[in-house]
């Protein structure tokens, strides 16, 4: 199983792991609070998890879950000295953004797109993250990288430059897909960055896994509805990552640009959340304004229904989007005035993934070769850390999702699903306040109390992942979060509200602060030779495939789109 963010990465990935410099990658890292380590919770809710795990244990296969494939993606902003956001085009330095495997943009020209191909460890993917980081610090000249999921310094919606990906009809339809976005729920919502954790189990474990089941379906059959049981999980405790990793507890006045807003003032130009973990995941984010708007609720009972709500959603007329019009005067505005133009266009805090083949529509890919992988999308960037994520997160994050896959995990009923959102948003808000009480279906919980017995629950896991490795760094990683989950003050939201305070800075300050000596870092270091002759080779090579693309695209743009959503 692989797991990554673009399709050419995943043909590259060979050569790329003999090229990998080996780089120390450390953390900027903040004063922390004296570890205090949180004590074993009962973990009698989730005793089939640990069945499962004990039959592969019992087996002699605990080690089938290790070494499965991790894959990043990480969005940065380019901005100038000021923080301004960069006018510029993206530097054809970097190659082409609608070809090049590991350096795009995502909704705006200046923000950038680093991607990772699937590695079998966290080490490696953040090796290459690494590497690419450099690489690109050395052609941004005067431009830094802005280190924080929220941006900063935005002179209005259209100091907001869309991305452009040339005159092929492909490069076409993903500017004019960026154009809807626009139009439809505004620019500035659309430049907050963030990471995505990509992961798949290993190849070796499905069959085993499903004969410790006794599963007589179709393999495919069985490894989707495992995955899907995985997703429906990490909605349910989802709300584990922002309160542990979430760090957008601030954010600029210039965001909301005027806008009225319940959040207090922190100082005179920076807005804020007491006991906020994540605004990026919050009412001021992009997927809960689209919720209400839309009223698209997508069904994670299995792959069928799904795909099935996703494309009724695609095919559906929207009357607020058609007053906003496709094609007028010849431009168009959007790829059409339905509930949703595609569907990258409906936010979800995960995703189930499958490569895709030429021109292929997502859904089509799912509905054709199943799951290949899964995309965690609600990681904040983290200004603490110079590739905006670290090692045992990652480490913690891989634990997490076979601990899901593991878990006993129903249907989500409507009122679950009410249930889900709350607790998302409200941890977004108020994550660290130690009276939160979260809902689930047995009734309310204090987040602090569930959180430290999912931990519990997951060091089974850890045990196993960690089975025959120096150091245990799972079960360390594990150990670290519980601290965190005991003590609030270590949360990276907590730990940049307090650093911002101790130096009397407004968040511009504290994100600008940290950009730049996030440049000095990679100023710093060194790319191994290989490393850097693959990574320019790859430049001429995107450009190269844009300009074929480009030279051979014969059709018009109308029938291009219109061949695009006949398929099925």
């Amino acid at each position: 199983m692989l797991a990554g963010g673009g399709e050419c990465a995943i043909m590259a990935a060979q050569f790329i792991l003999s090229c990998v410099g080996h780089i120390d990658c450390g953390a900027v890292t903040l004063p922390a609070a004296k570890p205090v380590l949180v004590e074993k919770e009962p973990r009698i809710l989730y005793r089939i998890a640990e069945q499962r795990l004990s039959r592969l244990i019992n087996a002699g296969q605990p080690a089938l879950i290790s070494g499965g494939n991790i894959g990043l993606e990480k969005e940065s902003l380019r901005v100038n000295r000021e923080g301004g956001i960069a006018q510029t085009p993206h530097p054809q330095s970097l190659g082409s953004a609608l070809t090049h495997p590991f350096l795009t943009t995502d909704y705006s020209e200046a923000l950038l797109e680093f991607i990772t191909p699937p590695f079998n460890s966290a080490a490696e993917s953040l090796q290459f993250l690494c590497d690419t980081h450099k690489f690109v610090y050395d052609r941004l000249g005067d431009e830094i990288l802005w280190a924080t999921s929220m941006p900063c310094v935005v002179a209005g919606e259209e100091s907001i430059p869309i991305a452009s990906y040339g005159n092929s009809n492909p490069g076409v339809m993903k500017t004019v897909y960026r154009r809807g976005l626009g139009h439809r729920y505004g620019r500035t919502m659309q430049v907050i960055a963030g990471v995505h954790f990509n992961y798949s189990l290993p190849d070796r474990f499905w069959p085993a896994f499903q004969e410790l089941e006794g599963d007589a379906r179709a393999p495919r059959a069985f490894r989707d509805e495992a995955y899907f049981g995985m997703i429906r999980n990490l909605q349910r405790f989802g709300w584990l990552v922002p309160y542990l990793f979430g760090a957008s507890p601030a954010v600029c006045k210039s965001f909301l640009a005027g806008k009225q807003t319940q959040l207090p003032l922190m100082s005179e130009f920076t807005y804020y959340a007491p006991y906020a973990t994540s605004l990026r995941m919050g009412d001021i984010g992009y997927q809960n304004r689209k919720e209400d708007e839309t009223g698209v609720k997508v069904c994670y009972d299995s792959l069928d229904t799904y795909v099935a709500s996703l494309t009724h959603a695609i095919e559906t007329p929207s009357a607020v989007y058609e007053k906003i019009g496709v094609k007028v005067d010849g431009e168009y505005r959007q790829l059409n005035a339905n509930l949703l133009q595609i569907e990258n266009e409906y936010y979800s805090t995960i995703r189930p993934k499958q490569i895709l083949e030429n021109n292929e529509k997502p859904s089509l890919a799912l509905k054709r070769r199943g799951i290949r992988y899964v995309e965690l999308r609600s990681l904040d960037v983290s200004a603490l850390d110079a590739l905006g994520a670290n090692e045992p997160q990652l480490l913690f994050l891989e634990a997490f999702l076979i601990f899901c896959l593991l878990h006993d995990s129903p249907p989500v009923a409507p009122a679950e699903r009410a249930l889900i959102d709350r607790n998302l948003l409200e941890t977004a808000h108020r994550g660290r306040d130690p009276a939160l009480v979260l809902e689930s279906l047995n009734g309310g919980r204090r987040l602090r109390e569930w959180a430290a017995e999912l931990c519990a629950a997951m060091e089974g896991v850890c045990d196993c992942l960690d089975n025959g490795m120096p150091g245990r760094p799972y079960a360390n990683a594990l150990a670290l979060q519980k601290e965190v989950v005991h003590d609030a003050e270590r949360t990276p939201s907590a730990r940049m509200l307090a650093d911002m305070r101790a130096n009397g800075e407004e968040f511009f300050d504290f994100a600008r602060r940290m950009s730049l000596d996030h440049q000095r870092y990679f100023a710093d270091m060194n790319l191994r030779h290989e490393t850097r002759r693959m990574l320019v080779d790859e430049v001429q090579k995107s450009l190269a495939r844009q300009r074929q693309l480009e030279q051979r695209d014969s059709r018009s743009f109308d029938d291009y789109l219109q061949a695009y959503f006949a398929q099925s």
